[in-house]
C-alpha cells in the first residue's frame, strides 16, 4: 500500500500519515517508516533482530478465538473483519496507542505473518485507521 492516507483519530480529528502493509518476512524497506507488528504471536523463525520490529503491539492483534475461528479461510474473511473491528471498538486504550504512533510518524507500516496478504488482521486494521471499515460491519 502506498498512498498517503488521512488517519481517523480518536478525537474525531484527522492526520496525514502513509499506512502501509507488509508481511514481516518480507526484508524491510529503508521507506518503511515505523514497523509495527500486529500479530498476537512472534512470528515462527524470524529473530528480533532480522524482523526490524521497531514496536510490537500484541493488544490490538484480534483474540484468539476469532483467530481459531476465521483459520484463514478467505470465505470467512468478512465476517472475521467485522468481529474483529467489534473487539477494536471495544479495546479503545490498544487503539489509541498505535493511533498515536501514527500521529507521531509520517509512515507507518504494519507487519504480519500470515501468508495471505488479502485475508489477514493487518488489511483490516488499515481500514480501520482509515475509517473504511464500514465494508464488513453488516457481514458479522
Amino acid at each position: 500500500m502506498q498512498t498517503r492516507q488521512t488517519v481517523a483519530d480518536d478525537n474525531g480529528g484527522n492526520a496525514s500519515c502513509d499506512v502501509r502493509i507488509r508481511r514481516v518476512y518480507e526484508e524491510p524497506s529503508a521507506d518503511d517508516g515505523l514497523r509495527v507488528l500486529v500479530d498476537r504471536l512472534w512470528p515462527r523463525g524470524r529473530s528480533k533482530q532480522s524482523a526490524h520490529v521497531d514496536v510490537w503491539l500484541k493488544d490490538i492483534a484480534p483474540s484468539k478465538d476469532l483467530r481459531t475461528w476465521f483459520g484463514h479461510i478467505p470465505e470467512r474473511f468478512d465476517g472475521f473483519a467485522a468481529r474483529y473491528c467489534a473487539e477494536l471498538d471495544a479495546n479503545p486504550e490498544a487503539v489509541g496507542r498505535l493511533r498515536e504512533l501514527v500521529a507521531g510518524h509520517s509512515r507507518v507500516t504494519l507487519l504480519y505473518g500470515a501468508k495471505d496478504s488479502e485475508h489477514n488482521n493487518a488489511v483490516v486494521l488499515r481500514e480501520y485507521l482509515l475509517g473504511e471499515r464500514d465494508r464488513h460491519t453488516d457481514k458479522a
